[in-house]
């Protein structure tokens, strides 16, 4: 479905990849990057896509509106970045009204009932927030937490797996 989504559903990118990059982008996302890259599917990663200068949030959110499906690489710290919620509140907005939009969560280093607790207590240390955004992102949070999604485990071999888990 690589190259050809682009033309059938007028997309710019095929997926949008969602990440924290101090946990995820040099063990993780970047492999993962790399690897959708071989496979032919034109992804938007904001660290490559967004030009100097350029409004962030507006990039952001017309690349997910470009996007045919969202990966969002779910990691301990996701949570903590103000960033990282604009773009996962912005990407179950976009699916509420563009109910083909595909979303698959992953879970790095993290359980899905962990990335729940961390909803119902986002705590943002000094900075101002709006207590709208946060009531926002935290249900949008908790909705992607609640979708079947890729689990890591480690395993004791040092290896890690990935498991399909179809409801938490």
């Amino acid at each position: 479905m690589a190259s050809s989504s682009i033309s059938e559903f007028k997309c710019s990118y095929d997926i949008f990849l969602s990440f924290r990059g101090l946990d995820t982008r040099k063990k993780f996302t970047d492999h993962l990057y790399e690897a959708l890259k071989r496979e032919g599917f034109q992804t938007f990663r904001d660290d490559d896509e967004i030009e100097r200068g350029e409004n962030i949030k507006s990039a952001l959110q017309k690349a997910i509106w470009d996007s045919w499906m969202s990966v969002i690489v779910l990691s301990k710290n996701y949570a903590t970045s103000t960033a990282c919620l604009f773009e996962i509140h912005t990407i179950i907005e976009h699916r509420k009204k563009k109910s083909d939009h595909f979303i698959l969560p992953v879970f790095y280093e993290v359980d899905p009932w962990e990335i729940k607790q961390q909803a119902k207590k986002l705590d943002f240390e000094g900075k101002t927030v709006r207590v709208e955004e946060v009531k926002g992102w935290s249900a949008a949070l908790e909705e992607v937490a609640s979708m079947a999604g890729m689990v890591s485990q480690n395993q004791s071999n040092g290896y890690v797996i990935y498991k399909f888990n179809s409801f938490y």
